[in-house]
């Protein structure tokens, strides 16, 4: 995509919410807004900068990028490790696919109280949770991946008698590898509100914590600046793993995406 369509594109995207802003700072304007849960956006731009100016925003953001990004991977991983042992052996595919099956649905947030129980509240019970909530779908597209493969290749890593390690490293993972960087695309932003969803219900720390203190103490437009910032935060993440996925699979790489 040309620099010039990149510009026209991004003008079109950025329209509408600086026409929602500009008639959202008229109607407060107009109706002279006081209120304990609205804010005009020239409040909210101005509790943007005092809490990014004492480092409240920046300390909240490393709080939740580090649990999200270490639960992220560490669930992607175990559950991608889970998804190609299913997908290579039929038995152990068969005698997990019911506990799968029953524990896939369960929402990741009613399994806070268990972890809370477990770990008390602090970083480790975030990234677990996080964790958690990205184990059940790297297992799914993991044991799909391993099980659309070309069945030769499995052959051949049988006339060679390549043991499971071997197997995978040589033979499962580069044939696989673009299905396991979607699973990782999918869940990154999954992830970012998988934790802010526990900060919020449980955990202290982070982004969560910082909308609730500011709703909990009247500030709207903290509350608000938080939630845009939010917004901004997996904005950018996504960006940045389209950017990978261009740079490393291209082939894989959607129209929207591109």
């Amino acid at each position: 995509m040309s620099p010039a369509r990149v510009l026209k594109s991004g003008w079109r995207a950025a329209l509408l919410p600086v026409v929602l802003i500009i008639l959202a700072q008229v109607a407060a304007t107009v109706t002279k807004l006081e209120s304990d849960s609205l804010a005009s956006p020239i409040d909210i731009a101005s509790a943007f900068v005092t809490v990014m100016g004492d480092g409240t925003l920046l300390r909240a953001t490393v709080d939740t990028l580090t649990a999200a990004a270490t639960g992220c991977l560490l669930g992607v991983g175990v559950g991608s490790l889970l998804g190609i042992v299913l997908g290579l052996f039929r038995i152990a595919d068969d005698a997990l696919d019911l506990t799968i099956e029953l524990l896939r649905p369960v929402p990741v947030v009613a399994l806070i109280p268990v972890v809370m129980m477990l770990l008390g509240v602090g970083t480790e019970m975030e990234v677990v949770i996080v964790a958690l909530g990205m184990l059940w779908p790297s297992v799914v597209l993991a044991r799909a991946a391993v099980k659309d493969m070309e069945p030769r290749l499995l052959e051949v890593s049988a006339v060679l008698q390549l043991g499971f390690a071997a197997r995978v490293r040589k033979i499962v993972l580069p044939a696989i590898l673009p299905q396991l960087f979607v699973s990782l695309k999918l869940a990154a932003g999954y992830a970012l509100v998988v934790a802010v969803t526990v900060e919020i219900t449980a955990n202290p720390l982070g982004l969560g914590y910082g909308i609730m203190m500011a709703q909990q103490a009247l500030r709207p437009a903290e509350m608000f600046a938080y939630l845009i910032w939010i917004g901004a935060v997996g904005w950018v993440i996504s960006l940045l793993v389209n950017a990978a996925q261009r740079t490393f699979f291209p082939a894989f790489v959607t129209g929207e995406d591109r």
